[in-house]
C-alpha cells in the first residue's frame, strides 16, 4: 500500500491531544510497518517536527497551512470560483489511500480512498461553549467528513457511538482504535532528575496536577471552586499545578483565581516540553481531571502509567478509559470534586490500590497496538474501495 498522511492543517503547540496522537502514531508506524510506503504531506515550515527513521517514510512539501500564500490563494478561489486547488493537488498524488488524522477531511470529495481519525464532536454536546458560526461550521465539517470518509477510526467507543447516534454513520464503517502512551511515561527512580524539575518549577508543596489547555470544557472554574473548599480545611496542605496551552478561558481562569483568593495555592506553568511531562506525573500526589468532555483523555493513561492515582469525571469517554483505576466524580459538582480529591489525598490504602490498578489498566493502551490496528483499517479501506470500483465497472459493462 502507498499511504499519504494529510497534515496540511498541522500547527505545532496548538492542537493538544490530536497533535500527540499523530506524533505517536507516526513514530509507532515507523517501527511496526516494514511493508507499506508512506508520504507525509507537511508544510515546509514544520517538516523538522517529524523525524523519520524508516526508509519507507518520506516527507512531501504541501504548503497550505494557515497562514501561507497557498492557503490565502486557496481561500480566495474557493470563495469566488468554488474551486479548491488543494483537492487538485491531492488527487494527483501517486498513492492508494490518504489518512486524515485531525477529525476533518481536508478537503472532502477526493477521488482517493480515505481514512479519517475522528477525535470528538464536543460542539454537539456542549453548544454553550461555541458561537453560532462555530456551531454551523463544526457541524457541517464534521458530518460531511464522517459521511465522505471511506473508513473512520474512532479513538474510543464513546466517539463511535456519538457518530452513529448524532450523524447516522453506519457502525460497520467505524473502527475503534484506542490511543496509547509512550515509554517515557513510567515510574521515574532518578531522584536527582526529579529534584531538578521540582526546583525548576518551585514545586515545594505536594500538589494536584491538571494538564489541560484552558478551554471552557476543561472545567477549570469548578476545579478552582473545589480547591477553595479543600483549602478551607487546614488539614489540606496541597497546591494545584496547571499546565497546558493558554486558550479561550484563560483570562477567566486568572480572574477566578484572584476572586477565590487562591493565588498562593495555584501554579500555572503553561505549555511544557513533552520530555518534562512524565516528571510532573511522578511528582504529583494525584491527577485531578474534571473535564466535561473527552473523546479519549490522554492524561488519564499517562498518569496511570507513571503511578499517579487518578480522580476524574464520570462523563463521555473518561470512564471507558480509566475503568476501575480511577475515582470518579460528577464534574458539575465542586463538592463531589473536593470529596474525591480529599479521599484520594488522605487515604493511603486507596491511593495504593488505584496506583496498582492504574498500572494494570494502562497496559491496555499502547501506541504499538494502535499502529497495528491502524494498518488493519487501511487494509479494510482499500478492500472497500476495490469492491466499490469493481461494482461500478460491472455496472458499466
Amino acid at each position: 500500500m502507498r499511504i499519504a498522511f494529510n497534515t496540511t492543517a498541522f500547527i505545532p503547540g496548538k492542537m493538544g491531544g490530536t497533535e500527540t496522537y499523530f506524533r505517536e502514531l507516526l513514530a509507532s508506524l515507523q517501527q511496526a510497518d516494514t511493508e507499506n510506503d508512506y508520504s507525509l504531506l507537511i508544510d515546509a515550515h514544520y517538516a523538522a517536527e517529524f523525524p523519520l527513521t524508516s526508509p519507507r517514510f518520506k516527507k512531501v512539501a504541501c504548503n497550505f497551512t494557515e497562514p501561507s500564500f497557498l492557503w490565502l490563494v486557496r481561500g480566495v478561489l474557493r470563495n469566488t470560483l468554488k474551486v479548491d486547488i488543494l483537492k487538485s493537488v491531492l488527487n494527483r498524488l501517486p498513492v492508494d489511500l490518504i489518512h486524515h488524522p485531525f477529525s476533518i477531511l481536508n478537503p472532502p470529495g477526493l477521488k482517493i480512498p480515505s481514512v479519517l481519525t475522528f477525535h470528538d464532536m464536543q460542539h454537539e454536546f456542549l453548544p454553550q461553549f461555541f458561537s453560532d458560526r462555530e456551531m454551523r461550521t463544526g457541524r457541517e465539517l464534521s458530518r460531511t467528513s464522517a459521511e465522505d470518509a471511506t473508513r473512520i477510526i474512532a479513538i474510543s467507543a464513546h466517539v463511535k457511538t456519538s457518530l452513529v447516534k448524532k450523524y447516522q454513520i453506519p457502525a460497520d464503517k467505524i473502527d475503534v482504535v484506542y490511543n496509547g502512551y509512550s515509554p517515557e511515561y513510567r515510574v521515574i527512580d532518578d531522584r536527582a532528575a526529579l529534584a531538578q524539575i521540582r526546583d525548576k518549577y518551585a514545586l515545594e508543596c505536594p500538589f494536584l496536577y491538571f494538564p489541560a489547555a484552558t478551554w471552557p470544557h476543561k472545567n477549570h472554574k469548578r476545579l478552582l471552586a473545589a480547591l477553595r473548599l479543600l483549602v478551607d480545611d487546614p488539614r489540606f496542605d496541597g497546591d494545584l499545578v496547571l499546565t497546558g496551552i493558554s486558550m479561550k478561558a484563560h483570562d477567566e481562569l486568572l480572574t477566578e483565581i484572584e476572586r477565590l483568593r487562591l493565588t498562593e495555592r495555584v501554579k500555572i506553568l503553561g505549555y511544557l516540553p513533552y520530555a518534562e511531562l512524565p516528571y510532573l506525573y511522578n511528582l504529583a500526589r494525584l491527577l485531578v481531571f474534571p473535564s466535561l468532555f473527552e473523546g479519549f483523555g490522554l492524561p488519564l493513561v499517562e498518569a496511570m502509567a507513571c503511578g499517579c492515582p487518578v480522580a476524574c469525571s464520570n462523563v463521555t469517554a473518561i470512564p471507558e478509559v480509566v475503568g476501575n483505576a480511577g475515582l470518579l466524580f460528577d464534574p458539575t459538582s465542586e463538592e463531589q470534586i473536593a470529596v474525591a480529591v480529599r479521599d484520594l489525598w488522605e487515604n493511603e490504602e486507596r491511593r495504593k490500590q488505584l496506583i496498582t490498578q492504574g498500572f494494570e489498566r494502562a497496559r491496555r493502551f499502547r501506541w504499538e497496538n494502535a499502529a497495528r490496528e491502524t494498518i488493519d483499517v487501511y487494509k479494510k479501506a482499500l478492500g472497500i474501495a476495490s469492491s466499490a470500483a469493481g461494482a461500478e465497472q460491472g455496472e458499466k459493462t
